[in-house]
């Protein structure tokens, strides 16, 4: 595995946001693309509310991510570890949405998010520990 496949999940998470709003608007009444907010607030279906908190939460998990990712490339962190990490910070996320938008316990997200979250820690202080800055 090489960079280019961590760069491939940093891409597919920069879209994993709108997979969850368009559950988001599929799931409730007639949307309405006029005043999405709004509509999101009239919405009696908690699945439309729990699709558009996984596609907030994946909005915010996006931005360490990709500078994770980034840190630990140019660091010089082997390859094959980064991409490893981007691959199961993908595939959390992805988990973590369907979850969060099934209504499913609300440990099993929070777990899945915090080891999501451990991916992108790892992938930081891997690039950190490289440099010497935390040795």
């Amino acid at each position: 595995m090489t960079i280019a496949t961590a760069y491939v999940c940093v891409i597919l998470a920069a879209l994993l946001p709108y997979v969850w709003t368009t559950v988001a608007k599929a799931s409730g009444e007639r949307y309405d693309n006029r005043d999405p907010r709004g509509w999101v607030a009239r919405q009696t279906d908690p699945r439309v509310h729990r699709a558009n908190s996984a596609q907030l939460n994946a909005f915010e998990a996006f931005a360490p991510f990709a500078v994770a990712v980034v840190m630990a490339q140019l660091a010089g962190v082997q390859e094959s570890r980064i991409a490893v990490l981007a691959i199961a910070f993908v595939v959390l996320r992805f988990l973590h949405g369907l979850v969060y938008t099934m209504g499913l316990k609300a440990p099993l997200r929070s777990l899945v998010w915090a080891v999501a979250f451990a991916c992108v820690v790892a992938l930081m202080v891997m690039a950190a520990l490289r440099l010497g800055a935390m040795g």
